[in-house]
């Protein structure tokens, strides 16, 4: 009787395993939660323009530009792992605040995007919105400040490794509610699991941001209940100088509206100490 529960309770673990390991990809890009708009810039008084995304592997992403008046730098926005840029009109309204014109974009398989979402294809999708930036809004790379929020983080930090090794940074990375790599962040979410050996993607922040040279602020809530702030610190702490972290307050999803005014103000006082980003402008 006992050799059969051992037998039976080692099947059923072999196949949670089997299911972890299968569909790990559901569990990380999670395009199906909200693909619908639930709302344009407008609705918050913003100006705002459709814009039209090519991936060097022949897809086409969904973006809006949001130009400011005057605007201290521009900022490309890529969002976590849920939603679409609608979801996130909350935070274009904070960047639009600090003087900061806005392009941000749905990744391959997410909102009205096209394609499945893939760590190579996330990383392309990044891409594509710095190419635009470049080359269709004319911004040098001293004019674009890059920010990632939780996935995003990772696809930010990884952006802006490869345009440091290609001599083309941007004036400033900001990664917000970041974790170390997936295969970390599994192992302490799933600790029955040997969650990181079954990993297929890595989505590694920690190796990526040795390579930024540009300068950083880690952002971070120590009330974040899916990434914990250790996950952050770990980021913060492998990077080089010159970097800075903020600490917020909040959960994950709500962190940075919970520390508003601290957020924005954490936010402006980083932009001030970048070299051409000192003034705010209103």
């Amino acid at each position: 009787m006992l050799l059969r529960w051992l037998v039976g309770g080692a099947l059923v673990y072999l196949l949670v395993v089997a299911l972890a390991w299968a569909f790990q990809e559901r569990l990380l890009y999670l395009p199906h939660m909200g693909r619908e708009h639930v709302g344009t810039p407008a609705d918050r008084g913003l100006a705002w323009a459709a814009v039209t995304l090519k991936t060097e592997d022949g897809l086409t992403l969904d973006a809006w530009w949001l130009p400011h008046d005057s605007p201290r730098a521009s900022l490309l926005f890529l969002h976590g792992n849920a939603g679409n840029i609608s979801h996130r009109l909350d935070s274009l309204m904070q960047f639009h605040r600090l003087g900061l014109s806005v392009l941000i974009l749905d990744y391959r398989g997410y909102g009205r995007s096209e394609g499945r979402p893939s760590e190579a294809g996330l990383a392309m999708d990044a891409r594509a919105g710095w190419r635009w930036l470049r080359e269709e809004a004319g911004q040098a790379p001293d004019d674009v400040v890059l920010f990632g929020r939780s996935l995003g983080a990772a696809v930010a930090a990884e952006l802006a490794a490869g345009l440091a090794a290609e001599k083309q940074a941007p004036r400033a990375v900001i990664l917000e509610s970041s974790f170390r790599s997936v295969p970390a962040l599994a192992q302490r979410v799933y600790p029955f699991l040997p969650a990181r050996w079954l990993a297929r993607f890595s989505h590694d922040t920690e190796t990526h941001v040795r390579g930024i040279t540009a300068p950083l602020l880690v952002i971070h809530s120590r009330d974040d209940e899916i990434i914990p702030f250790a996950e952050g610190q770990a980021v913060y702490q492998s990077a080089r100088q010159p970097k800075r972290l903020l600490e917020i307050r909040g959960g994950h999803n709500t962190g940075f509206r919970d520390s508003e005014p601290d957020y924005s103000a954490g936010i402006d006082a980083f932009l001030r100490e970048a070299p051409g980003l000192e003034r705010p402008r209103e």
